[in-house]
């Protein structure tokens, strides 16, 4: 199989002094681009606090030695759900995605978007990337991990309120991943997939009544000026997505270890829990927002979610069929992710 060239812009004296084999000073001369391609536009807020705050410190910690093009919105060509295939292939060299645009394929991630799993963006994170050292990364054998996270509390965005589930019935909504579609199946509502950049236009043209998103990614999407009601929970989370940032393993392995060594450096267990509680912290703009606009804001306290937690809880018995169907067990990954969650937020 032919290899597509794994170094970006290289100096032609680096380029001979690998070609001869010289020592490994004269290779270090040698400089590296590498592609980083998503789905939101620049401007957002994932770009903008996380996937550039890693490129940046990669490209100083490198002394300028590796340089990170950014390509947000798709640029490079293809959809959102083929982002993960793109890091696979080296059509770009690293990617961020949702896990759940190619639905049952990791499906060990999905422990951390059962409904009313998740309390903070943090200790998920923290666990999420515990448990892919301890039993995920067979999953995700073709990529070099970067990060893995979960945004912040999801939140119903709707025309219409909705305070009670069987206010949902009847309506559209657009739903990132396999759980989250059936957790609005589950409530009443008709979900509907779709990559998060279409919403606004949906909404616009009643194709949606309405989407679930977290608050920090509203305002670049402009949702609180599509819609006028917004539901949110205390404490548990009515759910949560998955995210990995990953890498063409080949592009990896082709550097030279100090180089490898900056990657890794960047990457990793603190990265995922600052990148999803740089996520989580931005919720708090995206609700003020909407709070600015005069939106009615509609918060489900803990005893009013049995309800929803009640209609929620058969998604919990039929994962952990369809895990021991896949040879997993679910209710042990369900059981480790909460007590890795318990342990973070223990000694936080």
């Amino acid at each position: 199989m032919e290899r597509r060239p794994l170094l970006g812009l290289m100096g032609g004296a680096a380029i001979g002094a690998l070609g001869l084999g010289l020592s490994s000073s004269a290779a270090l001369a040698q400089e590296v681009t590498l592609t980083l391609h998503h789905f939101l536009a620049a401007q957002a807020n994932v770009p903008t606090h996380i996937l550039d705050v890693w490129a940046d410190r990669v490209e100083e910690d490198s002394e300028g030695r590796i340089k990170v093009d950014r390509y947000p919105s798709m640029q490079l060509g293809g959809t959102p759900g083929e982002l993960y295939d793109q890091a696979v292939s080296g059509s770009a060299d690293v990617i961020w995605t949702v896990v759940g645009l190619t639905p049952g394929r990791f499906p060990s991630t999905e422990v951390f978007e059962l409904p009313f799993m998740v309390t903070d963006a943090r200790a998920a994170s923290h666990a999420y990337w515990k448990m892919f050292e301890e039993s995920m990364q067979e999953e995700f054998a073709d990529v070099k991990m970067l990060a893995t996270w979960v945004h912040g509390p999801g939140v119903i965005h709707t025309e219409d309120p909705v305070a009670q589930p069987s206010d949902l019935r009847g309506m559209q909504l657009r739903g990132p991943s396999r759980l989250t579609v059936q957790l609005l199946e589950a409530l009443g509502a008709t979900p509907v997939g779709m990559p998060i950049a279409q919403t606004p236009e949906s909404l616009s043209r009643g194709v949606i009544n309405g989407a679930v998103m977290p608050w920090e990614v509203t305002p670049s999407l402009r949702i609180p000026e599509l819609v006028e009601n917004h539901t949110e929970f205390e404490g548990e989370m009515l759910y949560t997505v998955t995210f990995v940032l990953a890498m063409h393993q080949p592009t990896y392995d082709a550097l030279p270890d100090d180089l490898k060594e900056v990657i890794d450096s960047n990457s990793g267990l603190e990265f995922s829990i600052f990148a999803g509680g740089t996520q989580q912290d931005y919720d708090a703009p995206g609700r003020e927002m909407a709070e600015d606009m005069g939106n009615n804001i509609i918060t489900i306290s803990d005893d009013e979610a049995e309800e929803w937690k009640v209609l929620a809880e058969p998604i919990y018995d039929r994962w952990i069929a369809d895990m021991e169907g896949r040879g997993k067990d679910g209710q042990a990954l369900i059981d480790r992710a909460r007590e890795l969650m318990a342990e973070y937020e223990a000694a936080d």
